[in-house]
Formats: structure tokens, C-alpha cells, sequence
């Protein structure tokens, strides 16, 4: 049993979004056990084996969450890590990891790409990294954001096809299978691509990707295993189909309209927007991997995210903090903050990596808040 106490901290709550002075955490076996006023400290606390830290000065604060990475995305060209080793792609992905936790994102949501194998060797102690919630394979349709195929190949699998972003299914029965093996295969929530993307090859950002009853099947699978669907969608016709066919969660959305924010507000559904990404795509997404035949599909898409986040938080959409970096571009997941904080105040922008953050991958009071109970993941700030 160990024991660690951090005292004489500010304490960051940020529920209540204030700064508490001069305060104790108490932390047994990698839980919080006591939160309280330095000085009421527990009679073990002069026991041998205590660590005791010191932090007079300093700010303590839960860790950050990113809910859209992609821990395995060690190139912004995708189809590099199908043709990679399986084994090559785990250990970039395992930098990668380092990289997050040592910037301050002790949790992180992978919204394609990683997979049972790095989620149990983060939490076995032999990687170094955040916390993994994971959905496995992406579910695509043919020709969607998850094909990497070109318009002239015909073959699907690769090396790395059984740990790869995505899977290419089509129909009712496809879709009901995907969800279920991504299931069996430990997934914390399933993932679809229900609309054009950047770095595919052959949509365009205006599809609509999947039919309705295709949705209709995922979201009640993935129902009925517990879980949620999280949904790639930029367009607001996307994003709207998908939070009523019962979507929780939908990633980008720079094109949405007032429809959907008035869907996303009757439903209970989570926007995540990733507004960093655009701005690094489009100043080194090429020279980072990035196809330059599908490069200028970031104009389309780059001074809109903005304006989308700003009228979701004035409507009072749910909102959590997103990156969808890849390649050498992950360095910029901080800059998210900054982005945001030009319409949000810092404390949404806090508690969007934070409370709220928590609050979509189900893990209240858990993560996202330094209280008694909640896992030890926290940082200090000077």
C-alpha cells in the first residue's frame, strides 16, 4: 500500500471554477482518498514509506483529456500504416503516447487505429502513456472517409489490415457484425464515418456516408453492448442524420446549422470539435504526409470550426476537447487551448478537457476532477 501526499497546493476545482490556496491531497494506491486543508493531515502521513511533495507555489489540477486522437497516426498519410509493420506502427504509437502524457493528457479517446494491445500495455506499466479509451477500427463504407483505397485498387487487406484505422463494411449485416467483432475485440465505443474527409482518397467532404438503417444498426449494437457511437461528420446534413438516429457523440462539425444545434440540445449529444488539425494541415499537412491531391480539401473546411464551436457554446451544446492531430503534428495539441479561448472563457476551455471531457467517455468522478475517489491523474503548473 503507498501513500503520497501533495501539500501546501493550489488546488484548481474545477466544478466550482475557483483556485482553492494551501491545500492537502491525499493519494492511496493511485486513488484520492482526501482532499482537505494543508495541515489536517492523516496520522500515517509520518509513517515510513510516505512520499511527501512539497508544492507551496505551484497549481494542482485533474489531468487533461483528449477525446479525438490517434495515438497510432505517426504519419498524416494513413496509408503508410497499412503497409507498416503491425509492430513498427506499435512502437511510433507508443511515442506518440509518451509525447501526450508529458504535455498533460493523462486520458485520451482514440478515434481510430488503436487497439486492445496498446490499451493493455499502457495500463501493465510496460508503455508510458495516457489513459486509452478505444474504438478499435473506424467502420466505413466502401468509398468513405475509412478507404484508403485509391480509385484503381481493388484490394483490401494488408499487413496491417487487423490493427489498421479503419474497416470497409457495407449493409445492414456487415454493420451489425463490425460493431460486434470491435466489441469482442474490447472497444469503449464504436466508430463510424458517416461523411467525407480530408485525407481520403475518393469522397468528397459533402458525402453523406452510410445509409440511415446502416446507422440505425450500428448505434443499436453498440446500444446494447453498453456503449456509444462516436461519428466523423463535417456537414450539418451529416451531423443531423446522425444525432437522430441516436449518434452521442460527433467529431469536427465545422459545417453544422442551426438545426443541428437545436438537435444536439434536444438529444443530449457531444460536439467535439478539432480545431488545431486544420490549422497544422494546412501549414505542413503536405511536407507531414498529407496526399497532395487531397490538400485542398483543408480550405474547405479550415475558417469554419471556429464559428461552429463559438455558436454551440452560446447555444449551450455539450462540448469536449479535440485534437485529431497526426504525425509530427501531434507537438501542437496544447494550441487547441488557445484556439478555443478566442470564443470560449479559458475556464470552458479547461473544463472541456476536463469535467466535460469526463463526462462524455462516462468516467464522472473519476476522471476530470481532483475528489475523493476519483483516479490519481493530475498535473502541477506553475
Amino acid at each position: 500500500m503507498s501513500l503520497l501526499l501533495l501539500n501546501r497546493v493550489g488546488l484548481l476545482d474545477v466544478r466550482a471554477g475557483r483556485l482553492l490556496p494551501d491545500m492537502c491531497v491525499v493519494v492511496r494506491d493511485g486513488l484520492i482518498e482526501r482532499v482537505q486543508p494543508a495541515g489536517l493531515e492523516p496520522p500515517e502521513a509520518q509513517a515510513e514509506g510516505v512520499v511527501r511533495l512539497e508544492l507551496g507555489g505551484l497549481t494542482l489540477m485533474p489531468g487533461l483529456i483528449d477525446a479525438h486522437v490517434h495515438v497510432m497516426a505517426w504519419t498524416a498519410n494513413l496509408r503508410e500504416l497499412l503497409n507498416a509493420s503491425p509492430h513498427y506502427n506499435a512502437l511510433r504509437a507508443a511515442e506518440i503516447m509518451r509525447g501526450m502524457l508529458l504535455r498533460g493528457f493523462t486520458t485520451v479517446r482514440d478515434a481510430a487505429g488503436a487497439d486492445f494491445g496498446l490499451k493493455r500495455a499502457v495500463e501493465e506499466g510496460w508503455v508510458l502513456g495516457p489513459r486509452l479509451y478505444i474504438c478499435g477500427r473506424a467502420l466505413s463504407q466502401t468509398g468513405g472517409h475509412g478507404d484508403s483505397r485509391a480509385a484503381g485498387e481493388v484490394v483490401l487487406e494488408t499487413v496491417s489490415s487487423p490493427v489498421a484505422f479503419s474497416r470497409v463494411v457495407d449493409g445492414v449485416a456487415e454493420v451489425r457484425r463490425a460493431v460486434r467483432e470491435e466489441v469482442r475485440r474490447g472497444a469503449d465505443q464504436i466508430k463510424l464515418m458517416l461523411g467525407g474527409g480530408i485525407a481520403s482518397p475518393t469522397d468528397r467532404l459533402t458525402n453523406d456516408q452510410f445509409s440511415l438503417e446502416e446507422i440505425r444498426a450500428a448505434v443499436e449494437e453498440a446500444q446494447m453492448a453498453d456503449l456509444y457511437v462516436m461519428a466523423h461528420a463535417y456537414t450539418a446534413r451529416a451531423v443531423n442524420r446522425a444525432i437522430a438516429l441516436g449518434v452521442r457523440s460527433l467529431e469536427h462539425c465545422n459545417l453544422i446549422d442551426e438545426r443541428s444545434l437545436e438537435l444536439f440540445l434536444q438529444h443530449g449529444a457531444w460536439m467535439v470539435p478539432t480545431l488545431v488539425t486544420y490549422q497544422a494541415l494546412a501549414q505542413e499537412g503536405v511536407e507531414g504526409g498529407l496526399p497532395k491531391e487531397v490538400a485542398h480539401k483543408v480550405e474547405l473546411v479550415l475558417d469554419q470550426g471556429l464559428g461552429a464551436l463559438e455558436r454551440a457554446y452560446r447555444a449551450g451544446v455539450n462540448l469536449a476537447y479535440g485534437t485529431d492531430l497526426l504525425g509530427a503534428m501531434h507537438r501542437y495539441q496544447s494550441l487547441e487551448f488557445r484556439l478555443r479561448a478566442q470564443v470560449q472563457p479559458n475556464l470552458e476551455v479547461i473544463r472541456a478537457a476536463t469535467l466535460y471531457a469526463a463526462r462524455l467517455l462516462r468516467a464522472e468522478g473519476r476522471l476530470g476532477e481532483v475528489v475523493p475517489g476519483a483516479y490519481a491523474d493530475l498535473i502541477v503548473l506553475e
